[in-house]
Order: structure tokens, then sequence, then C-alpha cells
């Protein structure tokens, strides 16, 4: 089963106190790539987040977007450094004494002393956040993994298409490669009976054709070529990531016509050259958005 690279899942999870919505987007890489975005509250779950992000996901830049609402995420509380009150009210009224002032103490004289009264913040709902975040999570990767999946099926169909349109190429290569030893035989005897008026030597001739023919045969290109196309046929029916590996057949593929156009010496086969670097080229491009 061939599964695209490319997705999107959104997914929102709710209780009574928070809200957490997930969104994952991925797009084609050469390896599995996390790149999380979170509230603070939530960064010591990462690593469970790309645990689960990996049940659907083995290749490809994932991007995972986390947002988090809610009363109470932050309990914030108010502490009172009572040593340090006492010390700054006995040292207000020493100098209240000292210099023979009036009046009383204000409250609010105590507790603009730097130091005396702080805020404290400590993340709330721990358990909760962990459970609606990891479920959330689940969901967007889901949503994700069905459109890779629809996705991956239209790239399949069009990359079966393409690799039928080669080997199609293939059988008239192997039909024309044939006649292209008989057009050299005919070309040969006709210039060298024009140039010996008309006495042949059959010997060199056949011998000339036989060095032609070795050095044009194209024959073994093509049964590796043909071997390649099978193999990939068949990986596109694995149920497993096979990216990788089309793409090593590809360049395989590509190797043998570039030996082929190399060794050939008629227009015919040179424009069927072109067309399978072409086809090779298209099936190139899809493949790099296959896992």
């Amino acid at each position: 089963m061939i599964v695209s690279m490319t997705g999107f899942g959104r997914s929102k999870a709710e209780s009574e106190r928070f809200s957490v919505t997930v969104e994952v987007k991925t797009v084609n890489h050469r390896f599995c790539e996390y790149h999380i975005r979170m509230p603070r509250q939530l960064l010591k779950m990462e690593d469970k987040v790309k645990k689960k992000l990996g049940e659907f996901i083995n290749r490809g830049r994932a991007e995972v977007f986390v947002t988090l609402e809610g009363e109470g995420i932050v309990n914030r509380s108010v502490n009172i450094d009572w040593s340090l009150l006492d010390e700054y009210y006995q040292y207000i009224a020493k100098i209240k004494e000292k210099y023979d002032l009036s009046g009383e103490v204000s409250i609010r004289e105590l507790i603009s002393g730097e130091g005396i009264i702080t805020i404290e913040e400590n993340e709330a709902g721990n358990e909760e956040l962990s459970i609606l975040l990891l479920s959330a999570v689940e969901d967007a990767a889901s949503q994700l993994q069905q459109m890779r999946v629809i996705e991956g099926e239209a790239l399949e169909k069009d990359v079966s298409g393409q690799i039928n349109l080669l080997s199609n190429h293939i059988d008239k290569l192997k039909d024309l490669a044939p006649l292209v030893i008989e057009q050299y035989q005919t070309r040969l005897e006709k210039r060298m009976s024009e140039f010996l008026n008309g006495h042949l030597d059959e010997a060199r001739i056949l011998a000339e054709v036989a060095i032609f023919a070795e050095k044009a045969d194209i024959n073994e290109e093509l049964i590796r070529l043909s071997s390649h196309i099978g193999q990939f046929l068949k990986t596109l029916q694995k149920e497993e990531p096979v990216g990788r590996k089309l793409d090593f057949l590809l360049q395989e593929m590509n190797r043998e016509v570039n030996t082929i156009g190399s060794k050939a010496n008629d227009s015919a086969i040179a424009s069927g050259v072109v067309e399978m670097k072409s086809t090779i080229e298209k099936v190139k491009e899809q493949v790099q958005n296959i896992e």
C-alpha cells in the first residue's frame, strides 16, 4: 500500500477544565523529522507525543501545533516571608522611636518591602492534560494518515501508469534492436559494393557486422531494465514504507537507459531513449512524495 508523505489532521479534546487542540501537517523529507510547538505546560509530554506520532508516521517532516485553553491552567499562590516582615516592622518601629515620629504603621508600609510577598505559579491538571493531549494527537494523526493513504492511492495509480508506459517503450526497443543490425549490414554491403565495383568480400562484411552488433547490443540492458520494472511493481504492493527502495530502483533504471542511449546507433532508438528518460523523471517526481 502506497502512502503519501503529504497530509493534514486536526483534532480537539476537551474536559470540564481544559481544551487541547492539535494540528499536524506533513511534507516529504528524506528521513522522519518532528517539529513540535506547544505551551510550556505540555513540554514534558513531547517524547510521548513523538512516540504516538511514530505509530502513524514513518517518513516525512511533521509539523505539530498544540494550543491549550482553560481556566486554572496555572495555579497561583501568595507566599509571605514572615521573618522578613517581622524585621521590617521592627525597623519601622525603631525609626519612629528614634526620630520621635507619630502615626501607626500601615499594612501598605509593611507589604511594600521588596521580597516580603511573592507569587508562585504551579502547573495544574498534569494527568488530565496528558490524557487530553495524547487523545488529540492520536485523532489528528489518524486523520492525517487517512489523507496520506488517499493521496497514496492516487500516486500509485499515476506511477503504475507511467511504469507501464516505460514497459511499452522497452518492447518497442526490443523490436528495433535486430533491425538496426540488419540495416547496418545492408548499408555496409552497399558501400563496399560501390567501392569495389560489385565485388564483395563477404567474410569482411560479416566480421564488420559482428563487431558492430557487439558494440550496439542493448539486449542485456533491456533485460535488466525489465527486471527493475518488475521489482518496482512488486514493491508498490508491499504493506510497508517503500519510497526509498522505489527511488533506488529508478536510479538503476535511469542508469540502464543512459547505457542504451550511449549505444544507440539509430534515430528511432535514440528517440525511445529520450521518451524513457522523460517517463522515469516523471515517476521520480512522484516517488519523492511516497513514504
